[in-house]
């Protein structure tokens, strides 16, 4: 016992330590260790040297681990997984999650294994990235997102730095907003006026307008015969500047109001036919305007093709540019190599969400979708918890990746192996980053994305060793994902780890976890969703599971009631015995809130709905509470906010007494009806 106490001390002892101790001793007995060096951090200052390494390093990598940082996870306390969440509910809550949360840090780590040297050589790369906004302000890419509190705040206690990854994290677009940036794009280029006209026709009016329009015609006539604006010192001829626009003799026009620049346009076409307005946007996404002199209508149409072609090209451009960090997303899926994370679902998410398109509204569609990005995942938390050696190593306990790794990883605590204790043997791996190839490195803190990614290879490194896999036996053109020790957890993601409920992303199927760990132990309570109601309003009655229980009880039964379970203050699930009860449960709640009889002022169930303000419905309707993007914070004033809206009621015998009017008034039915 004292020995084991001696390696848990050890043990923490090291991990504890910060970053900058030397791990002279991590996976290697090298005698002699090179220097430490800090990992590769990415912004979008050196992004463009580090792809075409990180291409090279992908390519010939045997997989790529990868972990994300978000700014939150849940958007409310009742969008956490539980117990009585459905497996397309919870997929819901992880859809809204990875829809407003922002990925702030991204961790790509290629392994490759060295047959000479009987190691792994990893590359962790820690890539910062913001979504920037690399459009005008007119684009219709806005891009918003949430933060929740407790997650920057757990970002700022492991020192994230928040103002390096602001100014110089790498904007991104998804393959959908590329695609739709391309289509608004040739739309302007097949409008014939595109290039020379950027204002709708309006008639001229105003006396003000009809003033300056005349003006200007005076002005634009001296210029045609000869005479350079330059010459004149007052202030209105500056706006003017006599320059050359693709070897014809053109007028920049400076310092304009649109509403100036449309009458100058109107002039341009009314009055003057050698002469052509053109609009070009320049570097800053300002706009350049010109009145260009065009001779002859061959030359005019020489030059709106000339000026489209530019347009053309330059805003062909800006779109890749603005591609940013989703380049890197494109090379991971081109190569197909496997993808290694820890408990990944919602990473996997989020990459779908931010770099491909908007997440499928099922996640029969969505597994069916990533699946064609990526064939190839893996799990690391479905290893741990799929071989009993695993489980007896991490003592049937947590599989969190910091302890899976200082269990597993042993080899990176120097103060153990100074207790002289021996441990399995394990998988060497070294660490290179740029030219220089280390077995002692310093990496930084877990919870950096791009340490926390070579973390969880480390981990699925040493799980394949205790699965038996022997990489000096793989071939190194072969496909890792295929072997046999390992192809029966390709591809397995824990949907919910409350439920150990596993969805498999090559066929879309759901299975429990207890068919892979038959030697684990699971929650032995069924839960019948059909049986199953939501009530909630419950914090103006103060009401406790147990009153609530006792309430219903008293009515149907001492055994009609199977559980109670709290979402928040303010609702609770109740799962009845029997599938009739819910029914029955929910035309007595009708009957009770619409009657004023002595009899129903003194049913039991009177106690329960005596505020006015407490409503019930099945589970269908939390579903569809779930699938709504609001998100308030108590779960009362998300369902009475989608339950308001009209759509949202289309059954009255499954919503019973929605349309009350203290709902009907409530400032969530406005919120809800402006909603999608």
């Amino acid at each position: 016992m004292k020995l084991q106490w001696l390696v848990v001390r050890a043990l923490s002892r090291t991990l504890t330590k910060p970053s900058t101790v030397s791990t002279s001793r991590f996976f290697s007995s090298s005698p002699a260790p090179s220097p430490d060096f800090a990992i590769k951090n990415v912004t979008r200052q050196n992004l463009d040297p580090v792809l075409a390494d990180l291409r090279f390093l992908i390519k010939d990598a045997d997989f790529v681990s990868i972990d994300l940082e978000m700014t939150g996870i849940t958007t409310a306390p009742w969008r956490d997984s539980f117990e009585f969440d459905r497996s397309d509910i919870r997929y819901l809550k992880i859809k809204d999650s990875a829809e407003k949360f922002a990925v702030l840090q991204f961790g790509v780590c290629p392994f490759r294994w060295d047959s000479s040297n009987g190691s792994f050589i990893a590359h962790p790369h820690n890539f910062y990235i913001f979504p920037r906004q690399e459009f005008p302000a007119d684009s219709h890419f806005h891009d918003e997102f949430l933060c929740q509190a407790t997650s920057i705040d757990f970002l700022a206690k492991h020192h994230f730095d928040f103002n390096l990854c602001i100014r110089e994290g790498i904007s991104y677009l998804s393959r959908a907003q590329e695609e739709e940036a391309l289509r608004r794009l040739h739309e302007e280029l097949a409008d014939p006026r595109s290039g020379c006209s950027e204002f709708g026709e309006k008639p001229v009016t105003r006396v003000v307008d009809i003033l300056f329009s005349e003006k200007m015609k005076c002005r634009i006539q001296e210029w045609q015969k000869g005479f350079s604006f330059e010459e004149r010192s007052n202030d209105l001829d500056k706006r003017f500047q006599t320059v050359f626009f693709k070897t014809r003799p053109a007028l920049q026009l400076n310092g304009f109001t649109r509403n100036q620049l449309r009458l100058i346009q109107l002039v341009i076409e009314k009055h003057f036919k050698e002469l052509v307005y053109i609009h070009t946007k320049g570097e800053s996404a300002s706009a350049n305007h010109y009145i260009v002199y065009a001779d002859t209508d061959i030359d005019k149409n020489l030059l709106m093709k000339e000026v489209k072609e530019d347009v053309h090209k330059e805003a062909i451009l800006k779109i890749k540019s603005a591609v940013g960090f989703r380049r890197v997303i494109d090379i991971l899926c081109s190569e197909q190599k496997l993808i290694v994370g820890h408990n990944c679902f919602l990473d996997i998410a989020h990459i779908h969400s931010k770099f491909f398109g908007p997440l499928p509204s099922t996640a029969l569609e969505y597994v069916s979708s990533i699946h064609n990005y990526f064939p190839y995942i893996i799990d690391t938390k479905i290893l741990l918890n799929a071989n009993y050696a695993l489980q007896m190593k991490m003592k049937k306990g947590s599989t969190s990746l910091s302890k899976a790794f200082a269990l597993l990883c042993t080899q990176i605590s120097p103060k153990i192996e100074e207790l002289g204790l021996v441990f399995n043997p394990h998988v060497k791996v070294d660490v290179q980053v740029d030219d220089m190839r280390s077995s002692s490195w310093n990496s930084g803190a877990k919870h950096e994305a791009g340490y926390d990614a070579f973390m969880t290879g480390c981990v699925f490194a040493q799980a394949c060793n205790y699965l038996g896999f022997d990489f000096n036996l793989h071939p190194p053109s072969g496909n890792l994902a295929l072997d046999e020790k390992l192809q029966k957890h390709v591809n397995l993601l824990y949907l919910s780890w409350i439920n150990c409920d596993i969805i498999n992303l090559t066929t879309g199927q759901q299975m429990a976890e207890s068919s892979l760990s038959p030697s684990r132990k699971f929650p032995s309570s069924k839960i019948v969703f059909q049986n199953i109601i939501i009530i909630w309003g419950l914090s103006s009655t103060k009401l406790k599971a147990r009153d609530i229980r006792e309430c219903i009880a008293k009515t149907f039964g001492s055994t009609s009631i199977t559980s109670v379970y709290h979402l928040d203050e303010t609702a609770v699930f109740v799962q009845f015995s029997k599938t009739e009860f819910v029914s029955k449960f929910l035309e007595l709640k009708e009957r009770l809130t619409r009657s004023n009889s002595p009899i129903s002022v003194l049913h039991h169930m009177t106690k329960l709905f005596e505020s006015g303000k407490v409503h019930a419905a099945n589970y269908e309707i939390y579903k569809e509470i779930c699938d709504s993007p609001l998100s308030k914070v108590m779960f009362a004033d998300q369902a009475n906010a989608v339950c308001t809206t009209p759509s949202s009621t289309p059954n009255t015998s499954i919503i019973m007494d929605f349309m009350a009017e203290d709902v009907v008034d409530s400032p969530y039915a406005v919120e809800a009806r402006c909603s999608k």
